[in-house]
């Protein structure tokens, strides 16, 4: 099937249905590292960055067909924006927690549905409806109050941690703003441009490639990389890939916006699965978190019927 037969298929409900189960997806990350035996930091970004790679060389061919990547624009500028911006993603998040605290670092990483805003408005030159931006600083404000009192920048450390962390939310925001383009393209235009799921699996090649000088000595265990192979293919590989396609369909701030909720269910996981009971200022933050979106989604159905 073509992405231009997917783009009409899929609806604007499907899409934000899709976009959480990816937060839903990328979420699994905390919990899943705490299993881990020996393997830590650029190491672990080694291997889930090799694995995603990997799985989509068998998830591609399974979505695009064996020639798929004949199909592939490999010289277009839009693919090449979106591998960079992948890898750059992949691969900051760890080093940013090497540097400072994790806190400081998902603080940061609020910024993104803002970043998304500004970027698109300036890119494309559409206005946001005012929900909108109610609901951007609404869900920035939840986080802010989730992890304010944690947050501190006392070392140089910090300062660099956040400033790597900042650049998660602006590959981010470039990703989803890149992919509303492909939305604006007129209907002539190839499907092949519109297609840039390959891009996650370019961004995987240079993460993995970026990280493995910095991973040495590689001390995973076979339990370690059967974990971060389930990382690879369900916490990155499939996430990822069904982001860009629901990209196709959603406004880029409205993709920022619900990638957040990765952070509202990572602490959901780990407060079942690892015991870690969330303070009340994360309940109550995590809760004004899912009021902007849902409020965001249901509001903009409302507009959509009238």
């Amino acid at each position: 099937m073509s992405a231009k037969k997917q783009v009409v298929n899929l609806t604007h409900a499907r899409a934000v249905a899709l976009m959480v189960l990816c937060p839903l997806l990328w979420s699994t990350a905390g919990v899943v590292t705490k299993q881990l035996d020996s393997a830590q930091s650029f190491e672990v970004t080694f291997w889930r960055s090799f694995f995603t790679a990997l799985s989509l060389l068998g998830l591609l061919p399974l979505m695009r067909g064996r020639q798929w990547y004949k199909t592939v624009p490999w010289r277009s500028a839009a693919l090449w924006t979106a591998g960079v911006c992948w890898a750059v993603m992949f691969s900051a998040f760890m080093i940013a927690l090497v540097l400072t605290t994790v806190a400081n670092v998902l603080i940061t990483l609020a910024a993104g549905p803002l970043l998304t805003a500004l970027v698109s408005r300036l890119v494309t030159g559409h206005r946001l409806p005012g929900r909108t931006y109610a609901a951007v600083g609404l869900a920035a404000f939840g986080i802010g109050y989730m992890f304010w009192s944690q947050f501190a920048v006392g070392k140089p450390s910090d300062i660099a941690g956040c400033l790597i962390a900042l650049l998660v939310p602006t590959c981010a925001s470039i990703i989803w703003t890149n992919a509303q383009i492909q939305q604006m393209k007129p209907a002539q235009t190839s499907s092949a441009s519109l297609d840039l799921v390959p891009g996650v699996f370019l961004g995987a090649v240079l993460s993995s490639v970026m990280m493995l000088p910095f991973a040495f000595p590689l001390q995973a265990t076979t339990h370690d990389v059967a974990w971060l192979g389930f990382l690879g293919l369900f916490q990155l590989a499939i996430p990822c890939s069904l982001a860009v396609i629901a990209s196709r369909v959603l406004k880029a701030t409205e993709a920022a916006l619900l990638s957040l909720l990765e952070i509202v269910f990572g602490i959901t996981w780990a407060w079942i699965f690892i015991g870690e009971v969330p303070s009340h200022q994360v309940l109550t933050g995590g809760a004004l978190v899912l009021v902007a979106l849902v409020g965001n989604v249901v509001w903009g159905m409302k507009d959509e019927r009238d």
